[in-house]
């Protein structure tokens, strides 16, 4: 308790798990944590986002304790945990947490920075992978988090890319938006961060998302996301495919490992540092 006394000043234990009162409303569906939680351990994508987001972790973070907002049910902390770090979920959905527990994450905190008595410039590494774009008001969100971050602090941040990639997906999910690399990085550099790295990935699915989602997703819409519909979504692909889709992830890894820089997407990738306020 000692530990997340240092950064936490209105938390309290309750079956392993760290909470504060909320009555927060998200802009996530009730049961999306649940539907996640069963096929990301064998989703390509799930598996692939966090090679990259741990590779940069790896070459740009000295310290190891790192606040992974938003991170649903610890798939990105397991991750983290995995290469020696020590993660911090903070995780508003109490599905979320609970999943995050039986995947062994240690620290975990249901609520919000501001419920949880976050204490201001406190955190020195803070990860948003697949959150800004469920906030309505992300300036606002970016500002806040801005606030809480030790000086020189690393933000790191995914978002899904592309205006006109945009769909029912996306508003099934809780989406406000999707972002350009050059709107995230303004958004950024806007409420006070610079920025240390910042490339797309996912090089290869923009027109496969084109076309099954943007496009023909305007004839027949899907009215609810499902187990199946998930499963069926980030099931592996056949042999032919899979072998071309392997050697891509693995050249995004080394662009990534390499930081160097891809042009193309259906993903942002992120990191930057909380600029001195003088």
């Amino acid at each position: 308790m000692d530990y997340i006394n240092t950064y936490f000043s209105n938390l309290t234990k309750k079956n392993e798990i760290y909470v504060a009162d909320t009555n927060t409303t998200l802009s996530y569906p009730n049961e999306g944590n649940q539907i996640y939680f069963d096929v990301e351990a064998n989703s390509f994508w799930f598996k692939h986002r966090n090679a990259c987001i741990t590779s940069l972790v790896q070459h740009y973070t000295s310290e190891k304790t790192f606040f992974d907002i938003g991170g649903g049910n610890g798939y990105v902390s397991k991750g983290l945990m995995n290469i020696g770090m020590n993660p911090i979920l903070i995780e508003p959905g109490i599905q979320g947490c609970a999943n995050a527990k039986k995947r062994g994450v240690e620290n975990v905190v249901c609520a919000t920075l501001e419920e949880s008595g976050c204490r201001e410039n406190s955190l020195p590494n803070v990860g948003l992978f697949d959150v800004v774009e469920h906030i309505e008001k992300d300036d606002a969100f970016i500002k806040n988090i801005h606030r809480y971050m030790q000086e020189e602090g690393l933000l790191y941040i995914t978002v899904p890319s592309y205006a006109f990639l945009w769909s029912t997906e996306d508003e099934l999910a809780g989406h406000y938006r999707r972002y350009s690399l050059q709107q995230i990085e303004s958004l950024l550099k806007n409420n006070g961060f610079s920025i240390m790295y910042s490339s797309y990935f996912f090089s290869f699915l923009p027109l496969p998302i084109l076309i099954k989602r943007t496009l023909l997703g305007k004839f027949k819409p899907r009215k609810a996301t499902s187990i199946h519909t998930v499963q069926k979504e980030h099931k592996n692909p056949n042999k032919l495919i899979d072998v071309i889709v392997k050697k891509l992830l693995k050249w995004e890894i080394r662009k990534i490992s390499n930081g160097k820089k891809m042009n193309f997407g259906s993903s942002c990738i992120l990191v930057a540092k909380k600029i001195s306020e003088k």
